[in-house]
């Protein structure tokens, strides 16, 4: 194996007994790069054809590049997997036709799994799988990571436009690579605030105390309720003057309604600018205690 080699295995992203187990098969074309060789299918269906010999004949796979062909491959293959009742996500499938980032890898490791019965350890590990570039920007520097308008072009591949073209689902997965782009932004934002030279808010500043506790709550209350009862009280035996009648409180029969007398000096009819003393009336209006 040369040196270019070796560097390419290193920098796939493929675990090192897959690698071997890759080499061992002696495989038609060498394998360079993973995610543009196994876009096509025609390695996948040369693997499978090493330990299915009868139902997978290589004449019927086309090693070409263009979209009808990986479809026509990739389709041919979906039928054979049924067949054989060979779990492959569709996700999977569909992320190695369109190159996107970790999906062929992730393939190579799963058939892996499949044919030979072992664990991959990068397999076992629960993990969120995108088939996006975040682990990649990630390991940037701020100043080196995408935009949204790059991250569209690294994550929305042309040929899916292509494969499915439906406006609407294109527009749902352009949308949520954008919101997906603005919350890694803010996370930014709050992780360097130093660098986006983002200040404090006022209620960011402002002192906060603790809430009291709820014996503490509780005598509050209670004492607020004292007080307004004795509030109460002292207004009852008040007595205001109105245009020099007093005016007087009078206990009804029943506990929980007041009357209140008041002395009103009626005013003339016939001459309303005039005002003449007339009749005083007696008036008693309800007064609901509380």
């Amino acid at each position: 194996m040369t040196t270019l080699q070796i560097e390419t295995y290193k920098n796939s992203g493929v675990p090192r007994e897959v690698l071997k187990w890759l080499q061992s098969l002696d495989l038609m074309y060498s394998v360079k790069n993973i995610r543009r060789d196994f876009a096509n299918g025609f390695l996948i269906a040369e693997i499978f054809s090493w330990y299915y010999p009868k139902d997978i004949q290589m004449h019927s796979y086309d090693n070409g590049i263009s979209l009808p062909t990986k479809l026509g491959n990739w389709s041919q293959l979906e039928r054979f997997f049924v067949k054989k009742k060979l779990h492959i996500p569709k996700e999977m499938i569909d992320g190695t036709i369109h190159c996107k980032h970790g999906a062929a890898e992730l393939l190579v490791q799963t058939i892996y799994s499949l044919l030979t019965n072992r664990i991959v350890r990068a397999l076992s590990d629960p993990q969120e799988v995108d088939f996006t570039d975040r682990t990649y920007q990630v390991r940037l520097p701020m100043h080196a990571r995408s935009t949204a308008s790059h991250a569209l072009k690294n994550n929305l591949k042309i040929t899916e436009s292509m494969t499915e073209p439906n406006i609407i689902t294109n527009k749902e997965k352009a949308h949520a690579i954008i919101s997906r782009h603005t919350e890694h932004r803010q996370m930014e934002r709050l992780e360097n605030p130093a660098r986006f030279n983002i200040k404090p808010t006022l209620g960011e500043m402002a002192v906060r105390t603790l809430p009291q506790d709820d014996e503490t709550n509780t005598d509050t209350s209670t004492n607020d309720v004292k007080r307004q009862k004795d509030t109460s009280i002292q207004r009852k035996s008040i007595y205001r003057q109105d245009s020099g009648s007093p005016v007087k409180i009078c206990q009804a029969n029943s506990s929980s309604v007041q009357f209140r007398e008041m002395q009103v000096q009626q005013m003339n009819k016939t001459s309303q600018m005039s005002v003449k003393p007339g009749t005083i009336h007696t008036v008693q209006t309800p007064v609901f205690s509380q």
